[in-house]
This record gives C-alpha cells, sequence and structure tokens, in this order.
C-alpha cells in the first residue's frame, strides 16, 4: 500500500479509520524503515474489530447510551496512542451528531430536492427552516456532550504532543454544524492541540443544499484552521473526487486566501478514481500549491 502511494508521488499519508488491525505492523515497519511519513491520522485508528466495514461514526460521542459515548472515547484514547507510535502530528475527529431522523433523512431530503432542481423554491426553504428550527432545538445537549469528550481528549493530545483536528462535516445532522464551531473552537483559542480541520468535500456539500457559503465560513474558521481533506464535489453531493476533477469547488480562489504551505493538506479519494486521474490532478495542485505562503 504504501509503495503504491509512494509511486503515484505521495511521501506522506494520513493513516485512515478504514485501516484494519491486521494492516498495522506492516505500516508500523514501513514507518520505521522511513519508506513513509504517516503525517496524521484518523479516528478510530485502526478500525474497531468489534465493527465491520468503515465506520468512522460506529461509535458517537453524542449517543445517548453512556456506555456507547465511554467506547467512543476508549478507542479514541487507543487512536492517539496508534498517532504517536507513527510519530504522527495530528488526529481528525468526528464529534457526533443530533438525532433528527434515522440516516441522515433531513440531508438526504435537501439533496433530493437540489438534484431535481429546486435548490431555490420555497418548498426547499419551508423544509430547511424546519429542519434548522428543530435542529437548533434539539441541538444543545448533543453539542455538549461532544465538547465534554473534546476537553478530556484534549488533556491527552497536550501529554502526547498531537493536534486534534475537529473535522468540519458533510451532514447537516452532524456536530458541531456551522453555527456551532467557531463557538466551540473559541474555547480553545489558547490551546494549540486543538484545531479546526477543513474538509472541502464536506463544506461543499453543505454549500451546495444552501446551509452555508464555503468562502465565508473558511473566513470565520480561519484563526483556528490547521489543515484539510482535499477532495473535490461532483453536483451536488458525490465528493471524494480528485480537486479539478470536474468539480464545484473552487480551490483557486479557496487556497491562497486561506491555507499556507506548511499547512498538512491530505488528498482523502474515493477508490472508484483512477492512477490517470490522480497524476494529471496532481500537476496541477502542485502547481497550485506552490503559489501558496509559505507560513
Amino acid at each position: 500500500m504504501c509503495d503504491e502511494i509512494r509511486e503515484l508521488g505521495f511521501e506522506n499519508i494520513e493513516a485512515s479509520h478504514g485501516l484494519s488491525l491486521s494492516l498495522m505492523p506492516g505500516l508500523m515497519k514501513a514507518v520505521d524503515e522511513k519508506r513513509i511519513r504517516v503525517t496524521g491520522v484518523h479516528n478510530f485508528c485502526p478500525a474497531p474489530i468489534d465493527v465491520q466495514g468503515d465506520a468512522p461514526d460506529a461509535y458517537r460521542f453524542t449517543s445517548h447510551r453512556p456506555e456507547e459515548r465511554e467506547r467512543a472515547m476508549r478507542l479514541s484514547l487507543e487512536t492517539l496512542l496508534v498517532a504517536a507510535r507513527l510519530e504522527a502530528r495530528y488526529v481528525v475527529l468526528h464529534m457526533g451528531e443530533v438525532e433528527l431522523f434515522r440516516g441522515h433523512e433531513c440531508t438526504r431530503k435537501l439533496q433530493r430536492l437540489v438534484r431535481h432542481g429546486y435548490g431555490g423554491s420555497v418548498e426547499y426553504a419551508r423544509l430547511k427552516g424546519e429542519y434548522v428550527r428543530r435542529r437548533m432545538k434539539l441541538a444543545p445537549i448533543y453539542y455538549e456532550r461532544a465538547r465534554e469528550a473534546l476537553y478530556r481528549l484534549a488533556d491527552k493530545a497536550k501529554e502526547l504532543n498531537l493536534v486534534l483536528g475537529v473535522e468540519g462535516r458533510s451532514h447537516f445532522e452532524q456536530v458541531p454544524g456551522e453555527l456551532e464551531m467557531p463557538c466551540l473552537l473559541a474555547e480553545f483559542a489558547d490551546n494549540p492541540h486543538v484545531r479546526y480541520w477543513h474538509d472541502f468535500g464536506h463544506i461543499q456539500r453543505k454549500h451546495n443544499l444552501l446551509l452555508l457559503n464555503h468562502n465565508q465560513y473558511l473566513k470565520g474558521l480561519k484563526p483556528y484552521l490547521y489543515g484539510a481533506h482535499v477532495n473535490d464535489v461532483q453536483w451536488p453531493q458525490r465528493d471524494h473526487r480528485a480537486p479539478f476533477q470536474g468539480g464545484d469547488v473552487d480551490f483557486c480562489t479557496l487556497l491562497p486566501r486561506y491555507f499556507t504551505q506548511a499547512m498538512p493538506l491530505t488528498w482523502e479519494l474515493s477508490p472508484s478514481v483512477r492512477r490517470e486521474v490522480i497524476s494529471e490532478m496532481k500537476s496541477r495542485w502542485e502547481a497550485l500549491h506552490a503559489s501558496l505562503p509559505q507560513e
């Protein structure tokens, strides 16, 4: 796996939440032999052995069940130890969600309307307003659980000299939302071990649903910005495309305005993206990246 990544021209990787326990010894060996450098880790890593498939949200800090919240905390603390062993700099976190409907039904309904051309309709505005009001009413308890979890993890991150990257999420139901993220990070403004992790694809999806403005959202979080997952979006919600792959993300505007060359910018791509596309788009990316401020 590491050799294939290097053949594509990448020397650094993020160990993701889909990494199975069986792959960890080989990855550690590759790191020890300097064949690859792990700059970051995505919670939970390795994937929980009691969960089938890639399921970073199998256990949530925001769950109504105390045992699930504690399981999420134990797995996260283990992930921090793995990150330290791999000599990583950061750990990306999903903080949970507001339980509105099953299976992100709110987001799916909004996406369906947008796909069929009703994004600017009265029907869409009415439905979105209903969801926003309901979320505002229900959100405080979930937000508080996420906040408490972050404080606990921040102590361990400081001990291990890691940065916790609180990720901007793709679904309306998830925590922190677009209004909650600045409030949460303001509490940690003086803590260098808690910062904002941007995901271009996630936030563009919300932009496409008229839940936020991508540029304005980044502008408000610039003081806390640490790094980003780089992926493009094919209208309105198919993310994890290679940058510039015919998607909606305005990298040429957003990157120079908010990012520097020193920030970790990790490509997070779908397995369906072909090698030749990665190679082609990587050349365009490198030219743009070279134009960014160094610090």
